[in-house]
């Protein structure tokens, strides 16, 4: 098993990788949600959400008490009537998480960013409202 080097020391699980990029190119994966293991340090991938799944299954799978990365692909119809997908990325950061686990995070989530290429939009949550799907609407149009 290979490992990219993000900051802070953390390195991210080839499985991070290719978990998203079946999600970008083959379309497998609605959602994936990433996970920090303290002890040995890996960024590892916690949950996919298959194809049929919806952003109110994400929003569902994120533990109120413990901070998670998720990258979410996001389908509309712009005002064109053209199909689109929009990748986001959510740093989900609850207020009952543990102020370790929020520096963490936080100082993780570039490294993680980098190796997760198409990107289109961030979220930073905090509660459910920072993440509702109007916000992510909102972002995508």
């Amino acid at each position: 098993m290979a490992f990219k080097m993000a900051t802070t020391g953390m390195w991210v699980t080839d499985e991070c990788k290719n978990s998203f990029m079946e999600m970008k190119w083959k379309k497998v994966h609605r959602y994936i949600v990433f996970k920090i293991d303290e002890k040995s340090r890996l960024v590892t991938v916690d949950k996919v959400g298959g194809p049929g799944e919806s952003y109110d299954d994400l929003a569902a799978s994120l533990p109120t008490d413990d901070c998670r990365y998720a990258v979410f692909d996001f389908d509309f119809v712009t005002v064109d009537n053209c199909r689109k997908s929009k990748i986001f990325f959510i740093a989900w950061s609850p207020t009952a998480s543990r102020i370790r686990a929020k520096m963490l995070y936080a100082t993780s989530k570039d490294g993680l960013r980098r190796v997760l290429d198409g990107i289109s939009y961030e979220v930073q949550a905090t509660d459910p409202t920072e993440m509702g799907i109007d916000v992510i609407k909102d972002k995508a149009n």
